[in-house]
């Protein structure tokens, strides 16, 4: 309900100060949208919100990577969206709240609930703003025309953005036949092939236009770091890989907001709820990266690299 969302978030960001949290002056805007009507496995996404900003709650708001404390621009926690009637009528309200804040010139971010949410969010953007690249970051396609009756099913997700933005799609290891057509084969990124190509992320980046709305289903990332979502593939990618790929997107492109979707909170496992709150995180501050860093992180190499499984292996 949206009582327990609020009371949740009361405390989000408890050291900060008020004046950043305000709506007038807050920079970032953040929709939380526990909607959970269509999956078809494991339920609890609608979960997903009042788990994350809880675990948001217990992470330090200075990042060490980028020098900054993000939550000085301003995170304006916006009422829950928690209209759930229909998956059409849950879409119509958020594609209305989303465009509504993005015309108030603010930085517009959503957490999900499951995947569905995501047709409002993107038609929002796409309205918006110009030759629009929506990234898509998933171990499925969600690709479906329709399905179980309706065209706002999860496993739907994309399939408006694929007739009317530039699409791309990454990570990706799990789909039925059906979406072969619907595929565009020069902007999908196969999990199988980008785990032998040391190359992927600039080939992903050679297809975005300048105007680039990511949205992030958590299943992307491999289970053994992120069990709780809907439908875990294993295979998927790691943590400073990922990081990698979006301080990329975010330095060479106008990112003009996200969404991360499909958190199934599991009571016994708090660390995938962490992961998300600071995968957030992490994003605005590549978003909002101090200007004097920008040139010396654009060689941004971490330690880790050589432990992916995405990456060449010397």
């Amino acid at each position: 309900s949206t009582h327990c969302i609020s009371s949740a978030a009361s405390d989000v960001y408890k050291r900060q100060p008020l004046e950043y949290a305000k709506l007038e002056t807050a920079n970032i805007i953040l929709i939380p949208v526990p909607y959970d009507g269509t999956s078809t496995w494991q339920k609890g996404a609608d979960k997903g919100p009042e788990a994350f900003l809880e675990a948001s709650e217990n992470m330090e708001l200075y990042d060490i990577e980028t020098n900054n404390e993000v939550y000085k621009e301003g995170i304006y926690l916006a009422d829950a969206i928690t209209e759930d009637w229909s998956p059409e009528k849950m879409v119509e309200a958020v594609h209305f709240e989303v465009k509504k804040y993005i015309n108030k010139n603010k930085f517009v971010t959503i957490f999900g609930g499951e995947h569905s949410v995501s047709i409002g969010t993107i038609r929002a953007f796409n309205e918006c703003f110009e030759n629009l690249t929506v990234l898509h970051l998933d171990a499925h396609t969600d690709l479906r025309k329709e399905y179980k009756g309706s065209k706002f099913n999860h496993a739907c997700a994309l399939h408006e953005a694929s007739q009317n933005t530039n699409l791309v799609q990454v990570g990706i290891r799990s789909m039925d036949i059906s979406e072969k057509n619907s595929l565009n084969n020069d902007k999908i990124f196969f999990a199988h092939d980008m785990a032998f190509n040391q190359y992927w992320m600039d080939e992903v980046t050679d297809k975005l236009t300048n105007n680039v709305f990511i949205t992030l289903d958590l299943d992307v990332l491999d289970p053994s770091i992120m069990p709780s979502t809907g439908t875990p593939e294993p295979g998927g990618l790691f943590y400073y890989e990922t990081l990698e790929f979006l301080k990329k997107v975010f330095l060479e492109f106008n990112v003009v907001g996200f969404d991360i979707v499909e958190l199934c909170p599991n009571s016994d496992e708090k660390s995938s709820d962490f992961l998300a709150a600071k995968l957030y995180y992490k994003m605005l501050s590549y978003k909002f990266l101090p200007e004097i860093e920008e040139e010396e992180d654009q060689n941004f190499n971490s330690p880790f690299n050589k432990l992916s499984k995405f990456k060449d292996h010397d």
